[in-house]
């Protein structure tokens, strides 16, 4: 299913001046927000009560009060132990849990997430990313750092000045005396959020670093300081969330970087390719005919 935040970002052009500031004002607090009175909101937004409700059924949600529902049951998805879908699942009766059904979901999820991700999105960040007057700082969470690992070791290869921000909070803080306005944070967050990765992400911000945020369809409150937001679909029938999507995502930037100065990533490619050879002079060279070992 679609959250609303997905929705917000897709129909920002249908919505009036008005009615676009609420939405801006609900992304950056989300779902927080809009949990509220018509007229907190309202205030927060600096619009009036009936925006608000013409915003809520611009939406799909007939009343204010359904907007809330909505949000309400997000959040409670968003903040789901794995026990606790354990649990939902078990109420369920267990079915569609097998092997085939995770896989399926997973296959499912990256479809639905590319469909509804702009392609001037990810234009605009691969843009970014190639940029190597900007120094690329990755990151992650409990489950995704191994995604910002695996995707700074590629970007690595194809362009200076790429850092993985390894270790304990207190390590990322260091790594903050060198942020700059020209620099790139990218974060991967997903639910049950990380308040540490929101702490650097905002310092970042702060600091005038360009966030960029690959997340779930519910968002992190990461979104509220992040330039560009990229979210994956994550639920699969399982009481784990499948990174599958996110991975593509991730490997969908890397293709894109690698695109867009090809001159530039065959130069690299080629010469760690004769570092390789001079290290082991007996492994088969690219142009050999012989297919190299990879890792």
């Amino acid at each position: 299913m679609t959250s609303l935040a997905e929705e917000i970002r897709e129909r920002l052009g249908e919505c009036t001046a008005t009615e676009r500031r609420a939405a801006l004002a609900l992304l950056a607090n989300y779902p927080v927000l809009g949990l509220g009175t018509v007229a907190q909101f309202a205030s927060a937004a600096g619009v009036s009560s009936p925006t608000i409700l013409r915003f809520a059924a611009r939406m799909g949600c007939g009343t204010y009060a359904a907007l809330q529902t909505r949000l309400r049951t997000e959040l409670e998805d968003q903040l789901k132990s794995p026990l606790a879908k354990a649990k939902d699942g078990a109420q369920a009766g267990g079915t569609g849990t097998g092997i085939g059904a995770v896989a399926e979901a997973a296959r499912a999820n990256i479809g639905e997430t590319f469909r509804h991700l702009p392609a001037a999105e990810l234009e605009a960040v691969v843009s970014l990313l190639s940029d190597e007057r900007r120094t690329l700082y990755l990151l992650g969470g409990r489950f995704t750092d191994a995604l910002a690992r695996y995707m700074a070791a590629h970007l690595r290869i194809l362009r200076s000045g790429v850092m993985h921000m390894a270790g304990q909070e207190g390590n990322w803080r260091d790594a903050l005396l060198d942020v700059g306005r020209r620099d790139v944070l990218v974060v991967f967050d997903i639910r049950r959020y990380q308040a540490d990765l929101g702490r650097m992400a905002t310092a970042a911000a702060k600091r005038g670093a360009t966030v960029v945020l690959i997340t779930d369809s519910w968002l992190s409150p990461i979104a509220s300081v992040a330039t560009h937001v990229l979210p994956a679909r994550i639920s699969v029938p399982s009481p784990w969330d499948s990174s599958a999507a996110l991975m593509v995502i991730a490997e969908t930037l890397v293709a894109g970087v690698t695109a867009r100065d090809p001159e530039r990533s065959e130069r690299r490619m080629s010469a760690l390719e004769a570092y390789r050879d001079e290290e082991d002079p007996k492994r088969p060279s690219p142009t050999s005919g012989e297919a190299p070992p990879t890792g």
